[in-house]
């Protein structure tokens, strides 16, 4: 688990620390942060794959896309290969968040295609100006954001975003009500006014001082009248043993229940 967070506008250290101080216990081992004076970015990291080289925020060859990551990917193996043989540079040892930069230089807005993991992701195109935060399919790991004076503020946890001095504090009375009704505050929504919750399988992109929203999966519910028994059972067995292999790929001790 890692800790990410940011805001867009001018380079602030002080409140970029705050929000990242607040989010520490999601990545003990250290910290990064990226300013340019449209964007600013945080990381909190615990290192578990290239936990030498693997330091984020992580860039691109010429430094115009930048990246901070909570999650892992899992096929990030098989996506360095490929992308090397296309002509990728990278400059770190074996991390997985730098594969991201460079699908996004192939595949732009539609990169997470390629990736088998679970991830909450912030991209910054420094050539085109525009702020990607992207969540991962099935929605394990959490990204919060808010929107003041065309502004974006957004982080792992929402603590990150209460940091932020151009926030104040204001409670969503719908959200609370559903909580009261349902002992849970359907995403978007969240306790606090203003503040949302990107859905599991979304992506906004900010650039020019608009949002743009879109869900970049969706689960397919559809019945296969050719699905038997015997072929469901081999391909879960199959797909169980998978990925449980790609997630051993591992530079610390991992355990599992």
């Amino acid at each position: 688990m890692c800790g990410i967070c940011g805001f867009t506008g001018k380079s602030d250290e002080v409140v970029l620390n705050k929000m990242t101080d607040s989010i520490f216990h999601r990545g003990p081992d250290e910290d990064g942060s990226y300013s340019d004076g449209d964007v600013n970015l945080g990381i909190r990291r615990l290192s578990i794959i290239d936990v030498t080289t693997g330091h984020q925020p992580i860039h691109n060859e010429d430094e115009s896309i930048w990246t901070v990551f909570n999650g892992e990917i899992y096929n990030f193996q098989e996506l360095r290969k490929w992308l090397k043989e296309k002509g990728h540079r990278f400059y770190t040892d074996h991390s997985d968040t730098e594969v991201i930069v460079h699908l996004y230089e192939e595949y732009g807005n539609e990169f997470a295609h390629k990736i088998n993991g679970m991830f909450a992701i912030v991209l910054w195109d420094k050539r085109e100006k525009k702020l990607i935060l992207i969540r991962d399919r099935m929605g394990v790991k959490p990204l919060f954001y808010t929107k003041i004076n065309n502004q974006i503020i957004f982080g792992s946890e929402i603590k990150a975003l209460l940091a932020h001095s151009a926030y104040t504090k204001d409670i969503n009375y719908e959200a609370i009500y559903h909580y009261f009704t349902f002992k849970n505050i359907p995403t978007p929504l969240t306790a606090f006014k203003g503040i949302y919750s990107l859905l599991p399988g979304e992506m906004l992109t900010y650039t020019e001082g608009k949002i743009n929203k879109n869900r970049w999966w969706k689960i397919n519910f559809n019945e296969r009248d050719d699905y038997d028994e015997t072929f469901v059972t081999t391909k879960l067995l199959a797909l169980l043993e998978d990925a449980t292999r790609l997630r051993m790929r591992s530079d610390v001790p991992f355990g599992a229940y």
